[in-house]
């Protein structure tokens, strides 16, 4: 017997963090999993986190499935008891070996109890700060789990300067003990200028793994409606619309294939500190854009920043697959700092 009636889909993801507020809101009594080292093949960074309710209810990762059992039991007990726990997993590890960390993966994770008055008042300053888009450190000192939020360097802690500039979280000796330096970055946006097939697929996929996006581009026809979300689209010229989209944690791919509105969109990215600059185009097309830019005034290490032609050389032909090798691409530039 056949039904005509759509599966139904899977939920999206709550973020932990979400999910921890929610939680505590209903009163609800709750720990935080932080992954704080990592070594090898372990298959969530430092920084991943994982928030468990007393009755099991988790959401989040700490290891990609390996460990999550053995952290929710502890994080269970620490829900009860009160203490903070730092939990190994290596190759020596029984549990590690039967949860899939064989292969030389290892990692250590905080967990910690959260309080509702407190730790609420925390999230409220991690959310506007990431709706502001500011970088910021938690440091959370292991022993006792406590956490302070740092928006610059201070005497005392080191690295917190790299933190908040690279986003990478790690965990460091102080006088007073060991600490956790989670670097919260702003989410990395990609801006793309031109509102294209390719642009239509980038969207769709940048989204479903958790950029923000805008989509800039002053001709009604490609940027309506029928083909974009109204929320995401700016119809205007890049003059208009790109420079309040751009920050240190910014991606910007020109895609219109029509030169006015591409050099204005990379002549105002080039003078931006933004992550990324990509322009599609030949190589043939590219060196006219290079001379126009340097008769603009560009030198040639401005132009060097432009990644063109625009994605990885994965051999792409259709739309679907050039938005692919581009997000590849600025997905390289956000966690390496290259282009590979």
């Amino acid at each position: 017997m056949t039904s005509d009636a759509p599966a139904s889909s899977p939920k999206r993801p709550l973020d932990p963090i979400a999910a921890a507020t929610q939680w505590l809101n209903e009163g609800r009594a709750v720990a935080l999993a932080t992954v704080i080292e990592t070594w090898g093949s372990a298959p969530v960074p430092a920084g991943g986190q994982m928030a468990i309710a007393s009755d099991d209810t988790f959401q989040g990762s700490v290891s990609g499935g390996c460990v999550e059992a053995d952290v929710i039991a502890a994080a269970l007990d620490v829900i009860t008891g009160g203490q903070p726990q730092t939990l190994s997993f290596g190759v020596a590890d029984v549990t590690a070996w039967r949860a899939g960390l064989a292969c030389g993966g290892k990692i250590r994770v905080h967990v910690a109890r959260l309080d509702r008055t407190r730790d609420l008042a925390l999230f409220a300053n991690l959310a506007d700060a990431r709706a502001a888009r500011t970088a910021i450190v938690v440091a959370t000192h292991l022993r006792n789990g406590t956490r302070q939020v740092l928006a610059a360097a201070v005497p005392g802690i080191p690295g917190v300067a790299e933190a908040l500039t690279t986003g990478q979280s790690t965990a460091i000796e102080t006088a007073d003990g060991e600490l956790f330096l989670h670097a919260l970055t702003p989410p990395p946006r990609i801006v793309i200028v031109g509102a294209t097939h390719i642009a239509q697929h980038l969207v769709e996929m940048a989204r479903s793994i958790g950029y923000e996006v805008a989509v800039i581009d002053p001709r009604q026809a490609f940027a309506g409606a029928a083909r974009f979300d109204e929320e995401i689209v700016t119809t205007a010229w890049p003059e208009a619309g790109l420079q309040k989209f751009i920050d240190p944690f910014t991606a910007v791919v020109t895609l219109t294939h029509a030169d006015a509105i591409d050099d204005e969109a990379l002549s105002i990215a080039l003078r931006t500190p933004c992550r990324y600059i990509g322009a599609l185009g030949s190589r043939k097309t590219h060196g006219k854009r290079v001379q126009r830019l340097s008769e603009a005034g560009f030198t040639d290490a401005d132009i060097g920043r432009i990644q063109a032609p625009v994605g990885l050389n994965i051999g792409a032909k259709t739309p679907g697959e050039i938005a692919v090798s581009i997000l590849a691409q600025i997905t390289a530039a956000f966690r390496k700092g290259v282009d590979t």
